[in-house]
């Protein structure tokens, strides 16, 4: 059922609120609060109704109750002055007073969550958490698990999500995976279990390729009996953050056997992620190409179109183009118009902000667009990682370090790690604690010893440190990787907000014998 108010439309079982064909990032309790008040808009609500409904009986402050009323308020263009959709009625409680017009779902929306068609990216169903326990009181608790990665996971760009009314279908039946694969249309099925032992809990969850039953990706979660709560939070957003990057890598190795001439748009899109990952010119050539072939046959692919301005920030931060190329206009041109195509898909705004930051250098304007994906998505560790290297370029490396490392707890097996270790050397580095530099920029090499940011970064942090002679080994290696590497040229080229942090690079890459 859909409901329609204003020129909005609040799908439950998508668990998606749109204001005309934008999708608005909310919350999930802000999601759950307003879907409550619309389903029970015939009479007033008390504070004791929307603790059951939507914290589920848990006890919460008023701040906590009244900062959920005025973000509800606002997603839906609401006012605390005007109150014209929901209305608080003094010592009663609130009711929804819009005019509110239900639909059944649209034949395309129902399509989707029947299955993914093929350019939609990889299709998942999340099946009911298993209660281990032989505590029924435990149920509520699988469920809830089962529930919010299902919300969490529909945020992620590029994935298909299948609604849980379809997946709970399931629920207390022995399956099999393949057969669930083919009956719900996704290539992929999220499955789990909660075991009680004493006041502990154990959550055990496995992502499984539906076609070859394969697994790929599992962990576990412990945990206090007497914190579910917090436990259920850290669950979700811990395996969000593993399950999108292993989506896309598998997608990219399922696709890479498909003929050339049978590839369709999102096909090129994962050969593009592919070669990308492999990090060389040549690969990130290919990478391009790809995506140049995937717009010839769909010129509005928002996906495709990120994707191409991130390859070419990639390059230009490692000096992989040649001086004469207008590649950096054509780029943020890309990703710009990435953003106004699809304003709602978090990896596109992610990928746009990063590209626009590295070649236009507007930080403001990419601040803003990785806040907008992180409001969509908090659970994507490469938009942590990328904003949080904005934020520590900038001078603020509190908050930079702070979401590096948040990202790093939710994705600590991050294939593409390398991100994430360099910019961590950068934080230390504006600190001036220079060895933590080292030990962080040598992480990230042990990933990806082309890495020019890691590279340089290493050459600073050696020469502060007083180990010139490193130093100037690491430069050798920088200039293998980019041979016409000089200081003028990065200087020209990277954003360098925080001044004293050019002069810093500056000083020890020409110690170390890099070239003025």
């Amino acid at each position: 059922m859909l409901y329609h108010f204003n020129d909005f439309t609040l799908d439950p079982d998508r668990r998606e609120l749109h204001r005309g064909d934008a999708l608005v990032a909310v919350e999930p309790q802000v999601f759950d609060l307003i879907e409550f008040l619309i389903r029970a808009r015939d009479r007033v609500v008390s504070r004791d109704d929307v603790l059951a409904a939507v914290w589920h009986g848990r006890i919460v402050s008023e701040a906590t109750l009244g900062s959920r009323i005025n973000a509800a308020r606002m997603a839906i263009g609401d006012n605390g002055e005007e109150q014209r959709l929901i209305r608080t009625l003094p010592r009663k409680g609130l009711r929804f007073v819009g005019e509110v017009r239900e639909g059944a779902v649209s034949t395309q929306t129902a399509a989707v969550s029947a299955g993914a068609r093929p350019s939609e990216g990889p299709a998942i169903a999340v099946l009911p958490f298993t209660n281990m326990s032989g505590d029924a009181e435990q149920d509520y608790f699988a469920d809830g698990i089962a529930e919010d990665i299902t919300t969490a996971l529909s945020r992620c760009g590029g994935l298909t999500v299948i609604a849980r009314n379809s997946a709970f279908t399931y629920k207390g039946k022995t399956v099999d995976i393949r057969e669930v694969g083919r009956d719900l249309g996704v290539g992929y099925v999220l499955e789990g279990s909660v075991r009680r032992g004493g006041d502990r809990l154990r959550i055990t969850g496995q992502l499984i390729d539906a076609v070859s039953g394969a697994h790929l990706w599992a962990d576990r979660f412990d945990g206090a009996a007497n914190e579910v709560f917090d436990l259920q939070d850290r669950i979700t957003e811990s395996v969000v953050g593993a399950i999108e990057p292993t989506l896309h890598v598998a997608e990219a190795e399922r696709r890479r056997a498909a003929p050339p001439d049978k590839l369709d748009a999102y096909d090129l899109l994962l050969r593009a992620y592919s070669l990308r990952y492999q990090f060389t010119p040549e690969s990130m050539e290919a990478a391009l190409d790809c995506l140049d072939r995937a717009l010839a046959l769909d010129p509005d692919y928002a996906p495709a179109m990120a994707a191409s301005a991130y390859c070419h920030a990639l390059r230009h931060f490692q000096g992989w183009v040649t001086p004469t190329d207008p590649y950096r206009e054509r780029a943020v041109a890309r990703a710009w118009r990435a953003v106004e195509l699809a304003p709602g898909d978090a990896q596109v705004l992610w990928m746009a902000a990063f590209a626009i930051w590295n070649m236009a250098d507007e930080i403001e304007p990419a601040r803003e667009l990785f806040e907008r994906s992180l409001a969509i998505n908090p659970n994507s560790a490469m938009a942590l990682v990328l904003g949080g290297w904005i934020e520590a370029m900038r001078g603020n490396q509190a908050a930079g370090r702070a979401m590096i490392e948040r990202a790093q707890r939710l994705n600590p097996r991050d294939p593409r790690g390398w991100f994430a270790s360099a910019a961590l050397a950068i934080c230390a580095v504006l600190d001036q604690n220079f060895a933590e530099a080292v030990m962080w920029a040598d992480k990230a090499l042990a990933q990806n010893r082309r890495f020019a940011v890691a590279l340089r970064v290493l050459i600073v942090a050696l020469v502060k440190n007083g180990d010139h002679e490193r130093a100037t080994q690491v430069a050798r290696e920088l200039l293998k990787v980019e041979p016409t590497f000089t200081i003028s040229g990065f200087l020209s080229r990277i954003p360098f907000p925080v001044e004293s942090m050019s002069k810093t690079y500056v000083e020890t890459l020409k110690a170390a014998g890099v070239p003025d």
